[in-house]
């Protein structure tokens, strides 16, 4: 069986080469002159290489500029990230100094609370009003630091939320390839 097999196809191979011969003889036996067919198809080839030639070349080049896109784009990515990192940690501190200012006021009302009893129990002059009136003007300094420490906090937040947008826009404008 496989034999048969074997001998069946080597005869059509012999027989498709025939044809493809006799096909080639028939055409090699025209009479017109292909000549210039030949240097024009040459010609044609020597453009036609020319062309994929630059064809590479702006391939590559374009290539070389997504590839450039692709790490602006991670920069970009890692700079929002980055802003991102310090609105949070701009937000905490932010938060811990409002409880700070909160808590000294709660301090200064206290003291402002017992210095009148104070005044009231012992005499405007006495011991325990004057140090009470020392812990009033303590409160009050840490309260007005607590509160610019409030205004840095918030300054900052709002330039690192104007960098992680103007960051993200970036992202934005390199995605669309710009």
């Amino acid at each position: 069986m496989k034999a048969e097999l074997i001998v069946r196809r080597g005869v059509l191979a012999i027989v498709f080469a025939g044809l493809l011969a006799g096909g080639v003889c028939a055409q090699s036996q025209d009479p017109t002159p292909q000549q210039p067919d030949i240097q024009n198809d040459k010609k044609d080839i020597r453009n036609e290489k020319k062309e994929l030639a630059k064809d590479r070349a702006d391939r590559n080049a374009d290539q070389r500029d997504i590839n450039h896109d692709k790490r602006d784009l991670s920069k970009d990515r890692a700079d929002r990230n980055a802003d991102q990192r310090d609105i949070n940690h701009d937000r905490r501190d932010l938060n811990k100094d409002r409880a700070d200012r909160n808590k000294d006021q709660r301090d200064i009302n206290h003291d402002k609370a017992q210095l009148a009893r104070d005044d009231q129990k012992y005499g405007a002059n006495s011991a325990q009003a004057q140090a009470d009136g020392k812990d009033l003007h303590a409160d009050r300094v840490d309260r007005n630091m607590d509160q610019k420490d409030i205004n840095h906090d918030r300054t900052d937040l709002n330039k690192d939320r104007a960098d992680r947008n103007a960051d993200q826009r970036d992202i934005n404008r390199d995605k669309r390839g710009h």
